[in-house]
């Protein structure tokens, strides 16, 4: 099961480099829109052949919302992984982990222990040293979209937690939901480029979106659901947290993308803030879920938290 997680995480670490690669063919929004559509499909054959189980509107109502949010979150990242190379894109991207626990103690008034604050404070240093190649310079557009997507991704990580706990949606239908959602827009917003994606792929284009679609979302969600019902949150949180790191080695290695010396320090400073920040908040999560149980090992719900970076469905 911990080999499964850590699967997931490379899986997600590579989806940089897959979508960096696929930008340079077609548009962005062509991309998102195939991937999306991909998805939705192959959620739906799993709808029917394992689910079935009927989405009330309330469910629907907040996966459409989720959606939206979701898609937002997605076209910023895309766009920023165009603009920066896939190793500075899913070290940045993991600032979500940070940010998260800082967005719903804003939303939900739970106080956060100071080390989750200190984690941020290194993991933004560690930012700032990782886009100053050979010397201090200005983050390039690339970098501030993927920052601005880590911020608006730890917005939408807190919506899902407002919006669904307690409330036995299914995880599957919401998904969906979400899928759709985005497809639907992606879609629309450049129908043309899609159309021109489809005809003019190669083998190599198809099995990019292929991957995107079928690993990175569907597999990588199934397998993350499974795999947190069997184990604890803090375990599969600190697991699939490794992800920056996979990010960094097939940036380098698979992608031949390089490092500055302060680049490899910055990307140093950004996994362990993340690392530091997601130990922290699960301590405190778990201390909070003991006095809610009376001490007892039987936890109840959890206080609002990030167990690891968004899935990329």
């Amino acid at each position: 099961m911990d080999l499964l997680l850590l699967l997931v995480a490379v899986v997600w670490g590579s989806s940089y480099l897959a979508a960096k690669t696929l930008t340079g063919t077609v548009s962005v929004t062509a991309i998102l829109s195939l991937r999306f559509l991909i998805t939705a499909v192959a959620l739906v054959v799993i709808w029917l052949l394992w689910h079935r189980r009927r989405t009330s509107r309330r469910e629907a109502a907040t996966g459409v919302v989720l959606g939206l949010t979701q898609a937002a979150v997605l076209i910023l990242e895309t766009h920023g992984i165009a603009g920066t190379s896939a190793t500075n894109a899913g070290l940045i991207i993991s600032l979500v982990v940070v940010f998260t626990p800082v967005t719903e103690s804003i939303a939900f008034r739970v106080k956060l222990p100071r080390m989750v604050f200190v984690a941020g404070v290194i993991a933004v240093v560690g930012v700032c040293l990782l886009v100053s190649a050979d010397g201090f310079a200005t983050p390039g557009a690339g970098d501030l979209l993927m920052l601005a997507a880590a911020a608006v991704r730890s917005i939408h990580v807190t919506a899902v937690s407002a919006l669904t706990r307690g409330r036995g949606f299914s995880a599957l239908n919401l998904t969906l939901v979400q899928s759709v959602v985005c497809a639907l827009l992606y879609t629309a917003a450049d129908y043309p480029g899609v159309l021109r994606a489809v005809q003019g792929f190669g083998a190599a284009e198809w099995i990019g979106v292929l991957y995107l679609g079928l690993v990175c979302s569907v597999f990588a969600f199934l397998v993350q659901t499974w795999a947190i019902q069997q184990t604890s949150g803090s375990r599969a949180g600190l697991l699939m947290g490794t992800e920056p790191i996979w990010a960094v080695l097939i940036g380098i290695t698979i992608g031949q993308e390089s490092l500055a010396l302060l680049g490899f320090v910055g990307a140093a400073l950004i996994i362990a803030g993340t690392y530091l920040g997601l130990r922290a908040e699960a301590r405190h999560r778990t201390g909070a879920d003991r006095l809610r149980a009376g001490g007892s090992e039987s936890f109840g719900q959890p206080v609002p938290a990030v167990h690891a970076p968004s899935p990329r469905v």
